[in-house]
């Protein structure tokens, strides 16, 4: 058990930075080369390949090459319902925070001091 919560971790863990997300988010439609990846995350190459090795180490993405090209693409269909799960958590977080915020700004003080008392000092 404890075994697999640390796999767990690193899963997540890998999912940790923004790019990585975004490369999975670019890659929803299909495999891409690492020269469009980059030009797309407007990070060096350097950088770039961080993140794509990182990514191919937890299994989440396949490289083929294609003379001196390599394409990405997802390994697991399924890392899209994570992605999309974590969307809807984040949507019903901010939804719920809005709500707040609109009732807070309801109450206002402007218009809670027309229906208060004005205190004796």
């Amino acid at each position: 058990m404890e075994q697999l919560s640390q796999l767990k971790a690193a899963f997540f863990r890998t999912l940790g930075h923004p790019a990585r997300v975004r490369v999975l988010e670019l890659l929803r439609d299909g495999e891409m080369t690492v020269g469009d990846l980059q030009a797309e995350l407007e990070i060096d190459s350097s950088g770039t390949s961080q993140h794509l090795g990182a990514m191919r180490r937890q299994g989440m993405l396949e490289a083929r090459r294609e003379g001196t090209s390599v394409y990405y693409r997802v390994r697991d269909p399924r890392i899209f319902q994570l992605l999309e799960a974590a969307r809807q958590v984040i949507g019903s977080h901010l939804q719920e925070a809005n709500a707040l915020l609109g009732e807070l700004g309801e109450s206002t003080p402007e218009t809670a001091g027309a229906t208060a008392k004005p205190r004796s000092r």
